[in-house]
C-alpha cells in the first residue's frame, strides 16, 4: 500500500470509478485520504460526481474549480500540489485519459519520484475500441508514460461493457490481461467488477476487487 496511488488509462477504461472505490477502501482501513481529479480533458464523467459519498466518508476531494460546469477551463488548482507534498495523507490521483490527459501529471512527477512511495496503475479495459488487444493497450500505456514522465508499476483488468457485463465477459479477457503483463513486465494486481459480478468471479480467478458504481455510471456501449 503506497502513499500515492495513480490511476490512468484509455478514455472510458473506468479509472475514475476505480479511483473513487480505492479511496473509500483506504478510508475503511483508517487512512487519512485525499483524492484528486486531475482530468482536464473529459468533463463528463468525473471524480466530483461522487462528492457526497466521498465527503460522507471523510475523504478530501480536490478537483478543477470548474468541474461539472459548462465552463471549459483546462487548468488544475494550486491545492493539487498538496497530494504530492503533504506526506501525512494517502493520495489517490485520477489521471486524465490517454497521453493528452497525462500531460497535466508532469508538473507533479518530480515530487512523486523524489518520495518514491507510489503506485502508477494502468487501467485496462479490453472492450474499449483502441485497447482490444494487449499490444494496443501497451501502446496506450507507453504514450501515457511518456506524457506524464512517470512509469507504470502495475495493471488492473477493468474490462467491462457497462451494466451488461457478466462474469463470462470478464473471464474472456483474463488471457489478454496476462499477455499485457508479460509484454510490459508489470503484474496484474487485481481484476475489478461490479459487486454482484465480482461475487461470481471470486471462485474462478484471484484478486477480484468488487466495485460500487458511481451514480453517474453509464453504459459504455451507448
Amino acid at each position: 500500500m503506497k502513499r500515492v496511488t495513480l490511476f490512468a488509462g484509455h478514455y472510458g477504461s473506468g479509472k475514475t470509478n476505480i479511483a473513487v472505490n480505492y479511496a473509500l477502501y483506504l478510508r475503511e482501513q483508517g487512512k487519512d485520504v485525499v483524492i484528486a481529479d486531475m482530468d482536464i480533458v473529459n468533463p463528463y464523467f468525473r471524480t466530483k460526481d461522487s462528492t457526497d459519498v466521498l465527503e460522507a466518508a471523510g475523504i478530501e476531494l480536490i478537483s478543477p474549480h470548474f468541474a461539472n460546469s459548462n465552463v471549459d477551463l483546462p487548468a488544475l488548482p494550486q491545492e493539487m500540489y498538496k497530494t504530492v507534498q503533504d506526506r501525512s495523507k494517502f493520495s489517490v490521483l485520477d489521471i486524465g485519459g490517454d497521453d493528452r490527459g497525462a500531460y497535466a501529471l508532469g508538473r507533479y512527477t518530480p515530487y512523486i519520484l523524489e518520495e518514491n512511495d507510489y503506485e502508477m496503475i494502468f487501467v485496462a479495459n479490453f472492450y474499449r475500441p483502441l485497447t482490444t488487444t494487449a499490444k494496443e493497450a501497451l501502446e496506450v500505456m507507453r504514450e501515457i508514460e511518456a506524457a506524464g514522465r512517470l512509469p507504470f508499476t502495475a495493471i488492473v483488468n477493468n474490462s467491462n461493457i457497462g451494466n451488461e457485463t457478466t462474469a463470462e465477459d470478464v473471464l474472456a479477457t483474463v488471457n489478454r490481461a496476462e499477455e499485457l503483463s508479460k509484454i510490459s513486465g508489470l503484474p496484474v494486481i487485481f481484476t475489478t467488477a461490479e459487486s454482484k459480478v465480482a461475487d461470481e468471479l471470486k471462485s474462478k480467478i484471484d484478486n477480484v476487487l468488487p466495485l460500487k458504481l458511481q451514480n453517474k455510471y453509464f453504459d459504455i456501449k451507448g
